[in-house]
């Protein structure tokens, strides 16, 4: 998924983004919430980590004006008080799940996890096609019986190859989806991940070239 981490505390923000990463999330991170601002009305985010308190704008305007732009995006608001007050308060703005400071990175990365699938249109728990089997929850694909082992970036490639259910899918939506705003448009990147990922899956190959458009896996 792509995620956009917002919170002002550089060393959180660098933690929070590191650990969504390994669980092969692209992460954007902003800083305040001017930068949160820039970045929702350039790039689609399928969840925002939010800290409430954060400099330029406060994370209650980025979260309503988000809420009201109609975005599908979701938002998973962190903040230092606790209390049930500011809880509720915090969900009335719109947000769609509220953690409170500190917290466990497995129980944060579970809840932007199902946020994002609330973002998406409903999927198969397991995503299959052409023998191929994807796992999003244990994170395991396999070919057939045989276990395929893959780096972040190839799994998250092969997963939004089967979302697309034997549709092309350009280089472009992969950056989009893949990688993180850092990511340079012109990169071989995607190339790369492809053919290493063709060469793991094994023969007979299963993802295709559409010349001018992208790869599919039909």
């Amino acid at each position: 998924m792509r995620v956009l981490v917002v919170e002002d505390e550089p060393r959180l923000a660098g933690a929070i983004a590191g650990w969504l990463r390994g669980e092969a999330h692209a992460v954007d991170v902003a800083a305040d919430g001017a930068a949160a601002q820039e970045r929702l009305g350039v790039n689609d985010y399928d969840v925002v980590v939010l800290d409430r308190d954060i400099p330029a704008v406060h994370g209650d305007e980025v979260c309503r004006e988000l809420v009201a732009s109609g975005a599908t995006t979701r938002v998973l608001m962190l903040t230092a008080a606790a209390g049930v007050a500011e809880r509720v308060e915090g969900l009335g703005l719109g947000a769609d799940d509220y953690l409170p400071k500190p917290f466990a990175f497995p129980e944060l990365a579970a809840r932007v996890l199902a946020l994002g699938r609330r973002a998406r249109p409903a999927a198969p728990p397991l995503l299959r096609r052409a023998g191929i089997t994807l796992d999003p929850g244990r994170r395991e694909v396999f070919r057939g019986t045989r276990y395929v082992p893959l780096s972040n970036k190839e799994f998250a490639v092969l997963a939004e190859l089967l979302r697309a259910d034997g549709a092309p899918v350009s280089s472009e939506q992969l950056l989009e989806k893949v990688w993180d705003e850092h990511a340079d448009p012109f990169t071989r990147a995607v190339r790369l991940a492809v053919l290493k990922l063709r060469r793991k899956l094994g023969d007979p190959p299963v993802v295709e070239t559409v010349t001018g458009v992208g790869y599919k896996i039909s």
